[in-house]
């Protein structure tokens, strides 16, 4: 694969916050050529230009969500080539689903069957992570969520905290706290959901 470009904060950051940035011309003759080696590498009859397209449409919908943090979450080029791939998949899907044109993938990534548990390599890893955050972002900025609901959520699910505690806390019954849990992750899984979509599509 071509050499991995050094991540820059500001470039992130500006085009973050601006779809129509100038910088984004930057960021693509930054990124294209690792985009269309990984490509190339592994899904060499897709169109480049097509899978790079949709990956940077998507990119630009999930960036104003995403927080750089290598150390927790993992590099940012492990981000963008699990976008990538996942276009490249979703490519694959729609052309054909005859097994034998999907043989193409498989030869590089094992393909998930249930109950089989698989490993997960960096990409794999970085997107979902960085996935969850902007699931959790959009959530707690959820004003149809009720502020209870956030914050029992973040004390059992994310916190660790007993239900019992938490119940006692809020001055409520151990099953309201399971149906507040309960709203919340699905609303969460609803998100995720969207963003893999976007992912995915």
């Amino acid at each position: 694969m071509a050499n991995i470009p050094a991540t820059s904060t500001t470039l992130l950051r500006n085009i973050a916050q601006d779809s129509q940035h100038s910088r984004w011309t930057e960021f693509v003759t930054r990124y294209r050529p690792m985009m269309e080696a990984y490509l190339r590498g592994r899904f060499p009859s897709l169109e480049a230009d097509d899978i790079i397209q949709e990956t940077l449409a998507a990119l630009c919908q999930a960036l104003p969500d995403y927080r750089y943090d290598p150390a927790e979450k993992g590099f940012f080029h492990n981000y963008l080539t699990g976008i990538l791939r996942n276009k490249a998949v979703g490519a694959l899907r729609k052309r054909t689903g005859e097994s034998e044109k999907m043989a193409e993938y498989a030869n590089h990534a094992a393909l998930r069957t249930p109950g089989v548990p698989q490993p997960e390599d960096e990409d794999d890893r970085s997107w979902r992570d960085a996935v969850f955050e902007i699931a959790l972002r959009r959530f707690l900025a959820d004003e149809t969520v009720a502020d209870r609901t956030k914050r029992i959520f973040e004390r059992t699910a994310i916190g660790g905290e007993s239900p019992e505690s938490v119940a006692a806390a809020f001055k409520m019954t151990r099953h309201a706290v399971d149906q507040a849990k309960s709203r919340a992750m699905a609303r969460l899984r609803e998100i995720v959901r969207k963003l893999e979509a976007a992912g995915d599509a």
